[in-house]
C-alpha cells in the first residue's frame, strides 16, 4: 500500500510536507480546504505516507454490506447517534459520540472536514473544536494545497477558552492554502 501511495504522489507531482507531532497519540485532524472529491484520496495517501493512522467517522446506517468492507479498509468508524448519553435522557450527538471514541481508546486520530461540504461556506461547523476541547486533545491542521501540490501537516492548536480567537488562528492558516477549486475554499 505504501508503494502505491508513493507511486501516486510521484506520478501526480504531489509532495508530503511536515510531520505529525511526536508523543501525540490522540488528536482531531482537520482536512481542509475540502473542495473536491479528490481531497479524500490525496489526504488518505498523504497521511498514510506520513505514518498517521487517521480514522474518519460515518453514521452507522451507511455501514452496510458490501460498502462496509471498503469503508473499514479506509479506517471509517461507524457512529451510533441513537445511543443514549450516559446519565442523560437524550440521544448522543456526533460530538458526544466522537468524545466517547477518544475516551475508550489509547490512540486515535480522527480526520474531520470542518466545512461539512465541498462547497464554499461562510462559517465552518464547530463540532471538531468541541470534540477536541471535550476530549482534551489537540487539533492538528492537515491540508492539501493544490497550487503547490503539497499535502501535509501544519500547526497544532490546543483549544483554549476563546473559540473565536482559536478559529481565527485556524482560518488564518487555511487562507494561505489553495484548494482544488479556490473559490470554494476559506476566505
Amino acid at each position: 500500500m505504501k508503494f502505491l501511495a508513493r507511486f501516486c504522489f510521484w506520478l501526480t507531482g504531489w509532495k508530503k510536507v511536515g510531520q505529525y507531532p511526536d508523543n501525540t497519540p490522540k488528536s482531531v485532524m482537520i482536512a481542509a480546504p475540502h473542495t473536491s472529491n479528490w481531497d479524500f484520496f490525496y489526504a488518505r495517501a498523504a497521511f498514510f505516507l506520513l505514518g498517521i493512522p487517521v480514522k474518519t467517522t460515518i453514521k452507522k446506517e451507511a455501514m452496510f454490506f458490501p460498502l462496509n468492507l471498503i469503508l473499514k479498509f479506509f479506517g471509517v468508524i461507524p457512529i451510533d447517534r441513537n445511543k443514549k448519553v450516559a446519565g442523560l435522557s437524550r440521544k448522543s450527538s456526533m460530538v458526544d459520540a466522537m468524545v466517547h471514541l477518544f475516551d475508550e481508546r489509547e490512540e486515535l486520530v480522527i480526520m474531520i472536514t470542518p466545512e461539512g461540504t465541498r462547497k464554499y461556506v461562510p462559517r465552518w461547523k464547530t463540532g471538531f473544536y468541541h470534540v477536541a476541547k471535550r476530549a482534551n486533545v489537540p487539533i492538528v491542521l492537515g491540508y492539501l494545497d493544490y497550487k503547490k501540490k503539497h499535502a501535509g501537516i501544519g500547526p497544532v492548536i490546543y483549544p483554549g477558552d476563546d473559540i473565536d480567537q482559536d478559529l481565527e488562528t485556524i482560518m488564518g492558516f487555511y487562507r494561505e492554502v489553495t484548494g482544488k477549486y479556490p473559490d470554494q475554499g476559506v476566505r
